[in-house]
């Protein structure tokens, strides 16, 4: 019999009660969210909202208060090797090796997951990302935007499942920012499920199946983004964890 084109796709990322206090403050109430393969969710909010709070959790580098978190039925951990193997994170701070250059970074990243024919694929992630001419740069010679541009390839040329993105496009000019849209519409095409942390509502509206608005660390709305955009965006509130 064939599969019912209208039956809810299985979660591939699960989070279930989730919450994160610090130090007493609740910076993230009880949160559930799915996320299947194939599927784009777009976390959305002012700063201080919970959006990075809940990406850091739903990629394992935070751990939950309270509820859980599961990959593909396993407990989410960073560390386990077979989640490691298969989730890709783009976190909001640029980390790299002072003294490898843009290409080492990346076969390194390329070899530590048995990627085949790892110098071919690194050639075509460099091309996509448009960091062909700066492959033997250090990342001291890079631009703020070819930084941001190397974390991303650094993501593109290992084996994933589910990209974690914390605010992708940020440090990019408009036709890179064109680029990441196309770059996640081809990943999602592929069955790769994307978990997206933006400020850029052209983004969300573009590649996103779902937004989720978050105020004060609760969810406030979500649904279809055009929607959910449509009601407009909590102003922006105290600073605070993202």
């Amino acid at each position: 019999m064939a599969e019912n084109p209208t039956a809810p796709r299985r979660a591939l990322l699960q989070l279930t009660g989730v919450r994160r206090s610090y130090g007493g403050r609740e910076v993230l109430h009880p949160v559930d969210l799915a996320l299947a393969a194939g599927e784009c969710v777009a976390l959305l909010g002012h700063n201080g909202s919970g959006k990075s709070t809940l990406l850091r959790v739903a990629a394992g580098r935070d751990l939950p208060t309270g509820g859980t978190v599961r990959f593909d039925g396993l407990p989410m951990d960073e560390n386990d090797p077979r989640i490691r193997a298969r989730v890709a994170v783009v976190g909001d701070t640029v980390a790299h090796y002072p003294d490898l250059t843009v290409r080492e970074h990346l076969l390194l990243v390329a070899v530590a997951h048995g990627v085949a024919d790892a110098a071919d694929w690194v050639d075509q992630v460099l091309e996509g990302r448009s960091l062909t001419e700066r492959a033997d740069a250090l990342p001291s010679a890079l631009s703020s935007g070819q930084l941001q541009a190397l974390l991303l390839a650094c993501a593109l040329v290992r084996p994933r499942d589910l990209l974690l993105l914390d605010e992708p496009e940020q440090r990019l000019d408009p036709e890179a920012r064109r680029r990441l849209a196309e770059l996640l519409k081809a990943e999602l095409a592929d069955g790769v499920a994307v978990l997206l942390v933006t400020h850029h509502t052209d983004l969300a509206l573009e590649v996103a199946d779902r937004a989720v608005v978050l105020e004060d660390g609760r969810i406030l709305r979500q649904g279809p983004p055009a929607r959910v955009l449509a009601a407009g965006l909590p102003g922006a509130g105290t600073a605070g964890p993202r």
